[in-house]
């Protein structure tokens, strides 16, 4: 069930008086670039968000975390070892559970390292097999005003618009660490031009009540998302409760949409069609946006479906606002082809 200890408006009537000065759900779904074209570049890379901005994403993804010098940089885990070369530059740094984490090291430390595809834990081999592995290319990790700053460049040079979409990484662990992730994201974003309502961003993150924090203790206009983990809770919050009516009332109030993952919008196994939970409806009649995670081509085989049946289940059934993926372009060319489509 939803936590109870929190005073803030958490009501179905606070989410009405809420909603009642927000824009209504978007009519046309957005292409989210999951960490960059991660499907193609190592992830979080300026490359891959140079990439996927080429290959017309709308949006493009920016997980945060702090360095010990508390600058706010683009990468998805709290540690290094599978993204970099961590283990060879800094090889008695790592801590007793057998991890380098980003917190340990200052930012001009993590200068010195070179990123690379992600590697599945413990091991050499890729992730994802068949994805970019290329030696010697030089990927670096990145602040997050360096990548605002990079993509604010790419939308004037191209004339065309992305918008942003950071999330703030795992803020009740750097909370333990002694720093306050939040108040530096936020810095960062408003210097580079995002703290009003209307600006093209979307802030999201896992935890309800650092979201809760952001929007009535910090006061932020911020567009902002929940995001649904596929299993667990966070801060005593599990995910499941908050896929009820009851608990999106709860998100309701406070933030604008929300992430859920692919499985719980249907059910997703071979040999049937996808069957509908009826989240998307029930989400968007709370005036929540809906964009699901995460579109991977080499999933498809596993669900059974091409990415043509995938998209119009969840674009023309479903009627999702958006989708993160790792291959932009493959929703992005359904989308654009889909008004003279026919289905599947």
């Amino acid at each position: 069930m939803p936590h109870e200890a929190s005073c803030l408006p958490t009501t179905a009537l606070a989410a009405s008086l809420l909603l009642a000065a927000w824009p209504a759900v978007a009519d046309e779904p957005v292409v989210i670039a999951h960490r960059g074209a991660s499907g193609y570049l190592p992830e979080h890379t300026l490359e891959a968000k140079a990439l996927a901005h080429g290959l017309g994403a709308d949006y493009l993804e920016q997980d945060v975390v702090l360095t010990r010098d508390g600058v706010p940089i683009v990468l998805h885990d709290l540690w290094l070892e599978e993204l970099t070369d961590v283990a060879t530059v800094y090889p008695g740094r790592a801590r007793a559970d057998g991890r380098w984490y980003a917190i340990d090291f200052t930012l001009e430390e993590i200068r010195r390292l070179r990123q690379h595809e992600r590697r599945a834990p413990g091991g050499a081999a890729l992730r994802w097999p068949g994805r970019f592995d290329a030696a010697g290319v030089g990927f670096r990790i990145h602040t997050l005003a360096e990548e605002l700053a990079f993509i604010a460049g790419l939308n004037r040079s191209t004339g065309r618009h992305a918008g942003v979409y950071p999330e703030i990484k795992e803020p009740a662990w750097h909370h333990a660490e002694g720093k306050d992730i939040t108040l530096a994201v936020l810095e960062v974003l408003a210097a580079a031009g995002y703290s009003r309502r209307g600006d093209d961003i979307y802030l999201q993150c896992f935890d309800p009540r650092e979201l809760e924090r952001i929007r009535f203790e910090l006061k932020s206009e911020l567009r902002l998302v929940q995001l649904i983990g596929d299993a667990g809770e966070v801060e005593g919050v599990a995910f499941a409760a908050m896929r009820t009516d009851e608990g999106l009332d709860r998100v309701a109030a406070y933030a604008d949409g929300i992430g859920p993952h692919l499985s719980h919008l249907a059910t997703l196994a071979p040999g049937a069609p996808p069957q509908s939970t009826g989240l998307v409806e029930r989400a968007h009649r709370r005036g929540l946006r809906v964009h699901p995670y995460t579109f991977r081509v080499e999933q498809l085989a596993g669900w059974g479906l091409t990415a043509g049946q995938l998209n119009h289940w969840l674009f023309a059934v479903e009627r999702a606002d958006g989708l993160f993926t790792d291959q932009p372009d493959v929703t992005r060319a359904w989308l654009d082809r889909r008004p003279a489509a026919a289905p599947p």
